[in-house]
């Protein structure tokens, strides 16, 4: 059996390796390495993926979350609401720009936001909300576009782990995720679905004005060369991470079904067992769907709900079977975050989750003997 990793980057390789290669060699051979035909390129083709009117590529999924809050005119003081169970790019960059962040909590079938948390959060200081399609699904995004339309809210999707799902809305309609809020952030971060070989993001959104905005905003606030029209930041994405990305958006389709059908063999082998609860999809009750894409499976995390769960990441460790545990600490008790306005009644469900997560490996190359070999390990620990 070959090695298991949390992320088989190396193996997946091997089916791109002579397109990027190509790609790479021309870089350095025409040494366009910022801003370059790759970027342009990558950029147009990201946008007929999606179906948005704009992409603009940046630096990082961080700085995509940071350039779409400036883009808005956000202002110091004002609120933006965001899940308490989530990476903490999503609260740092609220913070960074003097913004007030308000933490509420999650769903615990989908672990995304919970609506009635978000509404009962906005207050005549909110200015928006961030919901966080959290292991690649998205969140509720019907009712989250309600409420923003009723209290006139911007709604700034993060998308660093959803990109290729769709949403489908309460009327049958499908659109990817990342373009339904009035702007959208993604990170191509190299273990997610689709990865760089390095840091790199981009920003989506529809609206041509703010798209103008933005891209000024991440050259520095130039649109003319040393004319700065707005407060910007220094955030491209290079020409190798570009070539990369545009060798694996063909098949990131491709990539998501094979991490739905490596879920599926997890889901089966699970299935019955009293203390796991297994992932689903939710908005087409059906635990993992065989006819779309509303999960890409970013992670593929469990509930152990025996109260044995850091037990079980020593036995898989002893096993030589890598796991995660996203997220350990909830971000109202982050040293970082933490504020006197945070009751620990409004976070049951995330101060159940941390307790209880679990992600197993979840990537491209997952083969069954692997899966099999992963799923008989955590069994005879639940049913030992």
């Amino acid at each position: 059996m070959r090695k298991i990793q949390m992320v088989d980057l190396g193996g997946q390789y091997k089916g791109i390796k002579e397109q990027v290669n190509s790609a790479i060699a021309t870089i350095m051979e025409t040494s366009a390495f910022i801003n370059g035909p790759e970027v342009r390129s990558f950029q147009k083709e990201l946008e007929d993926y999606l179906g948005v009117k704009h992409v603009i590529p940046c630096a990082n999924g961080t700085d995509a979350l940071q350039i779409a809050m400036m883009g808005l005119g956000l202002k110091p003081g004002d609120e933006v609401i965001t899940a308490d169970f989530t990476f903490a790019a999503t609260v740092e960059v609220i913070a960074l720009l003097q913004l007030t962040p308000v933490l509420v909590d999650v769903d615990m079938d989908s672990f995304n936001i919970n609506i009635e948390a978000v509404e009962k959060a906005i207050t005549p200081k909110t200015k928006a909300i961030v919901p966080v399609h959290l292991f690649g699904q998205c969140a509720n995004m019907d009712a989250i576009m309600q409420l923003a339309e009723k209290h006139n809210l911007f709604v700034i999707e993060d998308n660093a782990q959803a990109i290729g799902a769709d949403y489908i809305f309460d009327d049958g309609r499908k659109q990817k995720a990342g373009t339904i809020g009035h702007v959208g952030a993604t990170s191509f971060f190299p273990s997610k679905n689709l990865g760089a070989y390095g840091d790199g993001g981009a920003i989506f959104t529809n609206d041509d004005e703010l798209a103008h905005t933005l891209r000024g905003i991440v050259n520095h606030g130039m649109y003319e060369r040393y004319h700065h029209d707005v407060v910007g930041v220094n955030s491209r994405l290079d020409s190798i991470q570009a070539a990369v990305l545009r060798a694996k958006l063909p098949k990131l389709d491709g990539y998501c079904d094979r991490r739905r059908a490596a879920a599926r063999s997890y889901n089966q082998a699970f299935k019955g067992q009293p203390n796991i609860v297994t992932p689903q999809t939710v908005k087409c009750e059906k635990e993992i769907c065989d006819d779309c894409s509303c999960h890409v499976f970013h992670q593929y995390t469990l509930r152990i709900t025996n109260g044995k769960r850091d037990e079980l990441v020593k036995h898989l460790a002893e096993n030589d079977i890598p796991c995660g545990v996203y997220y350990p600490i909830p971000l109202h008790r982050q040293k970082a975050y933490a504020d006197e306005r945070y009751n620990e009644a409004d976070f049951t469900v995330t101060n159940q989750l941390v307790k209880e997560v679990i992600s197993l490996p979840m990537h491209t190359e997952l083969d069954d003997e692997q899966i099999n070999f992963i799923t008989k390990t955590v069994l005879e620990f639940v049913n030992g």
